[in-house]
């Protein structure tokens, strides 16, 4: 591990407005909710050069107009490195890198250039302007520059040539954080300089500019939390490894590898304290004015971000700071937004260990989700049904009757998805309770069948839903997630033909019509293989495995049917 340099005693960046944070910003909550600055410590230690003063005599700083039109160059070749989208990525970040080393100013020039192309600007930023303008000044003259009566730019541009373009600058900037995470990323100046730089943009006027710097910062920002994440793993097992070497007899104790130990972790902490800061500076710098944005599209770039950074690193981000964007969020006007606040939390939710964080969340938020399942948009609607059945995973207590009901009825919905994820809610809920069968005992079929009270479940549902008519749309939304059970079509006879056991209800003459009529859906399910009226796409081409299945159903059906229907 290289040790970061000195630590300075606050993250400056560049006084202007259009830098979101600065030294003397108060921060309204920092990454483990503590109120504060992104200052780091105590001390009087010499405070690092503001971005604004960058390259002022510093290595190569004359020499950057000289290099100006093979810089142009070099520069032109990494934007179009990353817009084909062909070359391998680790070794483009590698030569960028090595070039820094060489003269950090002429590579971090082409990098903000890169930046500036990427938003499809035609304008450059010279040796001259970067080494003697503040960011906001910068940004004005390429805010001049920029031809915005396209419309267009290289993240919104159809056609093959820009397909890829998105996948290779997301993948861009994660390759350039985790080659750069034990060196240059802590040299106090090539990080401030692009996280000043994207802060800026992403305050922009220009769509295209705050569109491309807002995505280059979140995942810039997904970046980082992989490092603060490896970090934390790291400092963790050192801790570990000092209190065994600490905890050992004196006479085994090695005091210089306590010594290498206790360094190896006061470096650590540093790292981390500077990840921190960078992350901090990113999120109240670009995440708290971009969630909100005007347009649709940069929201839900914040909203998908966050969600990753809370399910990478629960530890810091999963809490109620974080949580409260995406529970506002779900109320957005578009639908695409609301989406990937219900993808988000499904990430969350499906890991169960992370479940008591999210109680509060849970509980403020559920009835919000519970009404999402009637979204206008189907694809809403659909998540928002799938959120709720992994809440139903992890705690069975969250939802109350009255919830539950109202997704029960979607299962007769006419969208064919949204009806199957309420057909998964509703046998997730009524039918995981199946009686355990004894090991090595005979195994139970007809009506003494563990099915058997699922299928009377099924027939007292279908009854008290009151839609008689619609047994074949109830078959199809449990279709997929239940139809082991539908199939069991011996035990449905067996209902019907057979005397009930000693202490066994018989069914009454309204609920054997309402079984037969199930019965009768569930073998035209498993005998034509599409859904009913209503909710087909159309004739679709089954799998070889599809046909062979639809083969032995049709033969189990007429061996059975042929001597119970009579």
């Amino acid at each position: 591990m290289i040790a970061a340099p000195e630590i300075p005693p606050e993250f400056a960046y560049p006084q202007d407005t259009d830098t979101r944070f600065s030294s003397d910003t108060d921060f309204s909550e920092d990454l483990d909710g503590r109120s504060g600055t992104t200052a780091k410590g105590k001390g009087g230690k010499k405070g690092k050069k503001a971005a604004g003063e960058k390259g002022k005599g510093g290595k190569g700083a004359g020499r950057i107009n000289g290099h100006h039109q093979e810089n142009g160059m070099e520069n032109m070749m990494l934007f179009e490195v990353v817009k084909v989208g062909r070359s391998a990525m680790q070794s483009v970040v590698d030569e960028w890198i090595e070039s820094y080393k060489h003269d950090r100013d002429v590579a971090l020039l082409d990098l903000i250039n890169f930046f500036i192309q990427c938003s499809g600007c035609k304008g450059v930023v010279s040796g001259e302007m970067f080494r003697n303008m503040q960011n906001s000044e910068i940004i004005r003259r390429m805010t001049e520059e920029f031809d915005e009566d396209s419309g267009d730019y290289p993240l919104t541009i159809a056609g093959p040539q820009w397909k890829k373009f998105k996948t290779s600058f997301c993948e861009f900037i994660s390759v350039l954080v985790r080659q750069c995470q034990y060196s240059i990323i802590y040299d106090e100046y090539m990080m401030d300089t692009v996280i000043s730089l994207l802060t800026g943009l992403s305050d922009s006027q220009v769509r295209a500019f705050r569109h491309t710097s807002t995505l280059a910062a979140m995942k810039l920002m997904t970046a980082l939390v992989n490092v603060a994440l490896n970090l934390s793993i790291n400092m963790d097992n050192t801790q570990r490894q000092y209190e065994a070497e600490r905890n050992k007899m004196v006479a085994k104790r090695a005091n210089d590898r306590l010594e290498l130990l206790l360094q190896k972790r006061k470096e650590l902490q540093e790292n981390q304290d500077e990840i921190e800061n960078m992350m901090n500076a990113i999120f109240k710098g670009v995440f708290v004015h971009r969630y909100r944005d005007s347009i649709a599209e940069i929201r839900a770039i914040c909203i998908e971000e966050i969600g990753v950074w809370m399910k990478l690193y629960s530890d810091a981000f999963l809490n109620d700071s974080y949580l409260k964007y995406v529970g506002w969020t779900m109320h957005d006007k578009q639908g695409e937004v609301r989406l990937k606040c219900l993808t988000a939390l499904q990430g969350l939710y499906h890991n169960r260990e992370l479940n008591a964080r999210l109680e509060l969340f849970t509980s403020r938020f559920k009835d919000r989700i519970v009404s999402m399942t009637l979204d206008k948009e189907y694809d809403v609607a659909v998540q928002a049904i799938k959120l709720l059945t992994l809440v139903l995973n992890s705690t069975d207590e969250v939802l109350t009757p009255e919830d539950c009901e109202s997704v029960y009825h979607l299962v007769y919905s006419a969208h064919r998805p949204v009806a199957i994820a309420a057909g998964e809610f509703l046998y997730k809920k009524l039918f995981s309770q199946r009686e355990p069968e004894e090991e090595g005992a005979p195994k139970r079929r007809g009506r003494q069948s563990p099915n058997a009270n699922l299928i009377k479940t099924t027939v007292f549902f279908f009854l008290e839903s009151e839609l008689h008519e619609h047994a074949a749309y109830l078959v199809d939304s449990l279709w997929e997630c239940g139809a082991e059970l539908l199939k069991d079509w011996e035990c449905m006879i067996s209902l019907l033909l057979d005397d009930p056991m000693p202490g066994e209800e018989a069914l009454t003459d309204r609920q054997e019509t309402a079984l037969i009529e199930i019965m009768l859906c569930t073998v035209r399910q498993a005998a034509e293989c599409h859904p009913p009226v209503g909710r087909g796409t159309g004739k679709r081409v089954m799998t070889a495995k599809e046909k062979k299945t639809q083969l032995d159903d049709r033969t189990r059906i007429t061996e059975l049917f042929a001597v119970a229907l009579p």
